[in-house]
């Protein structure tokens, strides 16, 4: 089996050794490591030129192309790079587990080559030091780990460095403009036209320090957005509006009936009256993992509480 593994850095020189020497230090060793770089403009590149003349199973994709194009365009850049059987999403600063590709290979086996097929794990998450902050990101942050499209039309429990797709899902993968992120958006796939599969351990130590783009959603980042209403509620309609975007790609995709119905609903909420707008959710189960998060959902769906369409 060919295994690609993904890697897009920018400005990554803190910890980038160790999470590429994390990964030669799998179980499994037969892989290729193809890292894209988006313009660093720090040591990121003296250190990827170091191990790729270290490593042969290590190459540098763009060495000689220093464009800088967002962390979506740059994975599938290296997506469209070289065809495999497998593709695994590295992140520049976290710390994979010794035996995160294992397990996640181990699951292939039990799915047809031309399912459309994701795999993604736990993560723990730590700090800058490595210091435990969760043991479980999905139970912290999430409640549960979706595995079907109703859950991720809404809400997306997919982390991109703990997450595995064959080549059936990554022919699927044309659409980079408009969508929120690559692993959000592969796991609509996923769920849409095969098979989204969580494994309920953990495969990374996910850092979390001051230059993370996203990061786990911590206490600090939680109370900076309380203490601020109006651009709580800003954020939230902008992921609501982005969500549908996202989803609206899959309409013009041949869906199922039944999944085509669901999309559409969703896509189409906020077009509805306000009794019909309350009977979509309930129809379609149209909702957050978390209580406290499906209340807000809901109620911002229905009420249109300072809703501004753009």
């Amino acid at each position: 089996m060919k295994v690609n593994i993904l890697m897009s850095t920018y400005n990554g020189e803190d910890f980038l050794v160790q999470q590429i020497q994390s990964i030669q230090e799998q179980t499994v060793q037969d892989w290729k490591l193809l890292i894209r770089d988006d313009g660093s403009s720090d040591q990121t590149k003296n250190i990827i030129a170091k191990f790729v003349a270290e490593d042969s199973r290590i190459y540098w994709i763009n060495e000689n192309d220093a464009t800088n194009v967002g962390v979506i365009k740059s994975f599938h850049a290296l997506l469209q790079h070289e065809e495999a059987d497998c593709y695994f999403f590295s992140d520049q600063d976290d710390i994979w587990l010794p035996e995160k590709l294992e397990r996640s290979l181990a699951e292939t086996i039990n799915y047809p080559e031309d399912l459309p097929l994701m795999v993604y794990m736990d993560l723990t998450v730590v700090d800058q030091d490595l210091q435990v902050m969760a043991e479980s990101m999905i139970r912290s942050q999430s409640g549960h780990a979706n595995t079907e499209l109703v859950e991720e039309l809404t809400e997306n429990t997919v982390t991109g460095g703990v997450a595995m797709i064959n080549h059936a899902l990554a022919q699927l993968w044309t659409q980079t403009d408009d969508i929120i992120m690559h692993d959000w958006y592969l796991a609509l796939l996923a769920t849409a036209f095969g098979k989204l599969v969580y494994i309920d351990q953990p495969g990374e130590l996910y850092r979390q320090h001051e230059n993370n783009v996203l990061g786990a959603r911590t206490l600090s980042k939680r109370v900076k957005k309380w203490l601020r209403p109006s651009l709580l509620f800003s954020l939230y309609w902008d992921l609501i509006e982005k969500s549908q975007k996202q989803a609206s790609f899959l309409l013009e995709m041949p869906l199922s009936a039944d999944k085509r119905e669901l999309v559409q609903a969703f896509v189409t909420v906020l077009d509805k009256p306000m009794l019909k707008r309350w009977r979509t959710l309930k129809q379609y189960g149209l909702k957050k993992n978390k209580a406290f998060h499906t209340f807000v959902f809901t109620t911002l769906i229905i009420s249109k509480f300072a809703y501004r369409r753009k």
